[in-house]
């Protein structure tokens, strides 16, 4: 599970009506720098004349108190960013979308999100989410703690595969629950650079925000910073340059098994985000170069794919669980590399 690259808190109704779009507490390790520079690392797809416009109308607040946009962030500082309405993210708006239902009954929905759909409104992007077709089709949601009707979890944009939405307030927090306690399943496929040694193999390391790069997570393998995060993977087969992997969380962390796997120096094939969509193993040659970057055309996104998704079901309590097939932008690229290494056995 994967949570928002730069998710603003509830809203809450701080003072004469303002709303907080975000707040971030300044690392320990936070040199002097600049609120305006300090915001724009962590705020995803913002400009630096909207962070400055935001300072002239007073709307950049330090630990409660209003600051200018020189103003030099410290460790521990609390930087937020009020406005005088709610994040236009919160403004749910229903809109009809193609929902691809795997499954339905009174209590829960289990959908296929296809790769490049949001799941739900973010900054920047306010319609055309999972979300906002959730709302269209169903009216009636329960609201998460984040405010986000129906959402028991989430993946990322740019990853496809199975959700579970819930239905009513007594689904949510039973399906919740699951999740908390580590008791729901969930298998991703991935294929990322390299080749292992190992069939299978356990990745420990808690996860955080990057300290130089906010919009990525690392690995923090001291567990001096943050959240504990398990995974366990299995090769399902090898290419020689790349490998396909079977993930299975046992947590559920922002970006999680894309941080766990560049740890351990193996970055999922074309994760832009983490370094994946350049050649990272193989030979030197033209043609090879070529055979690589027709097959980032083919998957022009991170391959991975949340394939398996169970639980138990919150009213019936029977184990439930779904498969999703392998969609065809990431079949078309394991085809290729099969091709590939079938090649180079021969030569």
């Amino acid at each position: 599970m994967e949570k928002d690259n730069f998710s603003s808190e509830p809203e809450a109704d701080v003072s004469d009506a303002l709303y907080e779009h975000y707040s971030f507490k300044a690392d320990q390790g936070q040199s002097p720098l600049r609120v305006d520079k300090f915001l724009m690392s962590r705020i995803e797809k913002v400009t630096r004349n909207k962070i400055q416009q935001a300072a002239k109308a007073g709307s950049i607040v330090v630990n409660e108190q209003v600051v200018k946009s020189n103003y030099k962030v410290k460790a521990g500082d609390q930087v937020k960013v009020l406005f005088a309405h709610p994040p236009y993210e919160h403004l749910l708006t229903p809109e009809q979308l193609d929902l691809d239902i795997v499954y339905e009954d009174s209590f829960l929905v289990v959908l296929n999100k296809p790769a490049g759909l949001v799941v739900h409104p973010v900054h920047g992007i306010y319609s055309g989410t999972l979300l906002n077709g959730l709302l269209h089709h169903f009216q009636q949601l329960p609201k998460n703690s984040n405010n986000r009707p129906g959402l028991v979890h989430r993946i990322d944009k740019d990853t496809s595969g199975l959700l579970v939405v819930a239905k009513t307030e007594e689904a949510m927090t039973h399906l919740a629950k699951q999740f908390f306690d580590k008791t729901s399943e969930r298998k991703y496929l991935a294929l990322v650079w390299g080749d292992f040694e190992e069939d299978q193999g356990t990745v420990r390391g808690a996860i955080g925000r990057h300290p130089k790069n906010r919009l990525q997570m690392t690995v923090f393998e001291d567990n001096s910073q943050g959240k504990e995060a398990v995974t366990h993977f299995r090769v399902v087969e090898r290419f020689g340059y790349v490998t396909l992997l079977e993930c299975q969380l046992e947590t559920g962390r922002t970006h999680q098994i894309r941080a766990h796997m560049k740890s351990i120096g193996h970055t999922l094939f074309n994760d832009a985000r983490y370094g994946g969509d350049r050649i990272l193993k193989g030979t030197s040659f033209t043609k090879y170069k070529q055979f690589v970057e027709n097959c980032f055309s083919l998957v022009p996104r991170q391959a991975l794919h949340a394939k398996t998704l169970g639980f138990i079901h919150p009213e019936t309590q029977e184990k439930m669980q779904f498969d999703s097939p392998i969609p065809d932008d990431l079949e078309g690229a394991l085809q290729k590399w099969r091709q590939y290494a079938q090649h180079k056995k021969l030569q």
